[in-house]
């Protein structure tokens, strides 16, 4: 039996501490099935399709490592993958109590599937996706932050603002 784990999220926009989590679960499982949620309550930036393909850009050359849209409870998305560990990721002690309360509605909703947290790299426990929207809409260099090639479409995204 392989081991088997999806990384969900909305990834709006993928960051290098999200790339960082990837990568370690890719060595950890046989397969890591990065889950791109829809979430419109999020409101997101970039659209599902946009998403999926920054994250398939970014992690084509991991062999083990496929990318999918999901639009529903991520416990029931793990059951229908067949896949029984979830990954999250923790930054800071302010993402636990929201990952805890997730993690245990899960495990209440299906005790078949885990979730397993992974702490990113010191260099990206403090990266946001949120925090780093903020600062390319005000125009900062964010390339040490993400892959150059979500810098660029942040940076498109943006370009319509006026300064200020």
């Amino acid at each position: 039996m392989k081991r088997q784990a999806i990384y969900p999220g909305t990834f709006d926009p993928l960051t290098f501490g999200h790339l960082d989590i990837i990568k370690r679960a890719s060595k950890v499982f046989d397969k890591v099935l990065v889950a791109v949620a829809r979430n419109p309550y999020k409101k997101p930036l970039f659209s599902l399709e946009e998403r999926l393909a920054m994250v398939k850009k970014a992690t084509e050359n991991m062999t083990n490592v496929t990318v999918e849209a999901f639009d529903r409870l991520i416990i029931d998305y793990a059951k229908q993958k067949k896949i029984n560990v979830i990954i999250r990721g923790l930054r800071m002690i302010s993402d636990f109590e929201y990952e805890f309360q997730m993690a245990l509605t899960n495990r209440r909703l299906s005790k078949s599937v885990e979730t397993l947290f992974m702490m990113p790299s010191e260099e990206y426990a403090y990266l946001s996706s949120k925090l780093l929207k903020e600062a390319a809409s005000l125009k900062a260099d964010i390339k040490k932050f993400v892959p150059l090639f979500v810098a660029k479409k942040l940076q498109k995204r943006f370009q319509h603002r006026k300064e200020r």
